[in-house]
């Protein structure tokens, strides 16, 4: 091997080494509560677009899993996240996702709608579990075990898991609506409020998933 096949293969290994330390840190949490078997982490995404649900993910992951490269969705390439997304449905005891419509998030503000679709990700997942981790939140009127935790999206592993799945199922709805509705460029924005999206709001009007208590400062009041 030559010195500077040695050294790309140092730095390969540096690296690995790295990654793995930061895993083990994203399971300090769930090391806390060796009673709990079955760890749920929920996060949702979608609290800020002008357009589209809000979607909730809740992941169970058996303990003791190690994920590489796992981690907060916004801080992951969309090739990054849609690769972890197969490996989490296919490592996770148990996954599932769920979301509140832009009609939903108008009826009773874009926090109760988030909880609701958290709500409903914990009962789609089939079984009960031990404890929650979730995304700086306790979820309301759900009686298991939880523990809010800030950040908990870039801290723990299952709350990253659930991040992810959220994160990629939203990006997948918007990039498909995209096609009714390709005036907004949805698939490039996610119904966030970019520039070209505003614009187009402004000259077009909204369509059928816009949240209408989140674009009045651009159209004003509607008929």
């Amino acid at each position: 091997m030559s010195t500077a096949q040695e050294e790309r293969e140092q730095r390969r290994q540096l690296r690995q080494k790295q990654e793995e330390e930061r895993l083990e840190k994203l399971c300090e949490f769930e090391k806390q509560y060796p009673d709990c078997e079955l760890i749920c982490g929920i996060d949702e995404v979608g609290r800020g677009p002008l357009a589209g649900p809000v979607v909730a993910g809740a992941v169970i992951l058996p303990r003791g899993v190690r994920i590489l490269h796992i981690n907060d969705s916004k801080k992951l390439s969309e090739k990054r996240r849609n690769e972890l997304f197969e490996v989490i449905a296919e490592r996770a005891v148990r996954w599932s996702v769920a979301s509140s419509s832009p009609k939903r998030i108008d009826e009773i503000n874009i926090l109760q709608a988030d909880y609701e679709a958290m709500q409903k990700a914990i009962r789609r997942l089939g079984v009960t579990p031990d404890l929650i981790l979730a995304d700086a939140v306790t979820i309301p009127g759900v009686s298991i075990r939880q523990n809010g935790i800030v950040h908990g999206d870039a801290l723990v592993q299952p709350i990253a898991a659930a991040s992810i799945m959220a994160k990629v199922t939203r990006d997948r709805y918007m990039t498909a609506v995209d096609r009714l509705y390709p005036e907004y460029s949805f698939a490039s924005n996610k119904g966030y409020g970019t520039a070209a999206h505003i614009a187009a709001l402004k000259k077009y009007g909204p369509c059928p998933i816009h949240r209408m208590t989140f674009i009045q400062k651009f159209i004003g009041e509607q008929d």
